[in-house]
């Protein structure tokens, strides 16, 4: 009898196509390239994994390999129903500089038993130093003119040491408190600064501060701004008692022209006293007034009750 090995040949191709229709997982992309990320910082992605087949499939396990490179929030299993997909969170985290690789590696239910990411990313590091400030903008609300209020900012270098040689505002109802000059940071170090606002007239103010240094991106530029307000021939005086079994850190002001309407806290700063004057009312308008706490944690109770008066 002769053999035929082309039906034997024909028999695989029929029994290889039918899982086909099963469960098949596809990644968009599978490969990632991260770029230059500094040393020291992170970059994410999110890589999308879908469910091409007909049946539904289970995601058992992870792995990766590269040690700058790691999973995001992905807890398994994950199941995916026909058609369905899901994001996957990587994450690029270069310890040294230089071009490095990786391998992430998903293992499931699926006919592709093995889904492989290929990532690649490049550690740089800043060859110059750098010093910020934070917040970006010191907003000083309504300050009553001839009087003053303070707020706090924050310098930092990084990349390496910053010497600070001088500071200057903008305004000279603006003025810096607070740093003693020259002062030099070492990389990662802070140091607080006060800026003062003191209104001469009504209106909107604003101004710019700015800090000369060694660092590459000197002058480091705070924005500010504030409003002057006239005094008033009038105004309220507020009184509270603090909250039973409470030792709170302060308290904020909340003021609205509407019985029950949208309130407006008034207060520029936490008031660590039980007392307050709105010297901002107008003549002839009605005022209802409520006071919060805030706790050492930065948590803030609700309103008081509500007090109200009525301005001649």
């Amino acid at each position: 009898m002769r053999f035929f090995p082309l039906i034997a040949i024909a028999s695989v191709i029929v029994l290889a196509a039918s899982p086909v229709l099963g469960q098949e997982l596809h990644c968009k992309p599978c490969w990632h390239n991260f770029g230059q990320v500094p040393v020291g910082s992170s970059a994410d992605f999110s890589v999308q994994l879908s469910n091409t087949g007909t049946k539904t499939l289970k995601i058992t396990a992870k792995s990766v390999r590269g040690n700058a490179f790691s999973f995001g929030k992905f807890t398994l299993p994950v199941t995916l129903q026909p058609g369905a997909n899901t994001q996957l969170p990587i994450i690029f985290s270069p310890t040294a500089s230089g071009e490095t690789t990786g391998l992430f590696t998903l293992t499931s239910t699926a006919r592709n038993v093995s889904l492989n990411l290929k990532v690649n990313g490049y550690g740089s590091h800043s060859t110059t130093s750098e010093l910020s400030v934070t917040p970006g903008t010191l907003n000083f609300g309504s300050v009553n003119v001839g009087s003053s209020a303070t707020l706090q900012a924050t310098l930092k270098a990084s990349n390496g040491s910053v010497t600070i040689s001088s500071d200057q505002s903008t305004s000279s109802e603006f003025a810096i408190q607070g740093l003693k000059l020259p002062v030099t940071l070492s990389s990662g170090q802070s140091v607080s600064v006060t800026i003062q606002f003191t209104p001469n007239q009504s209106g909107t103010a604003t101004a710019k501060v700015g800090f000369t240094s060694n660092a590459g991106d000197s002058p480091t530029v705070e924005q500010l701004t504030g409003k002057g307000i006239a005094q008033s021939s009038h105004s309220v005086y507020l009184t509270w008692d603090p909250g039973q079994g409470t030792s709170p850190v302060g308290y904020n002001i909340y003021r609205s022209t509407v019985n029950g309407g949208s309130y407006t806290e008034i207060n520029t700063t936490l008031d660590s006293s039980t007392n307050y004057t709105d010297s901002t009312v107008v003549s002839g308008t009605t005022y209802y007034y409520a006071a919060t706490e805030v706790s050492s944690e930065g948590q803030e109770s609700g309103y008081s009750n509500i007090a109200s008066v009525t301005i001649p």
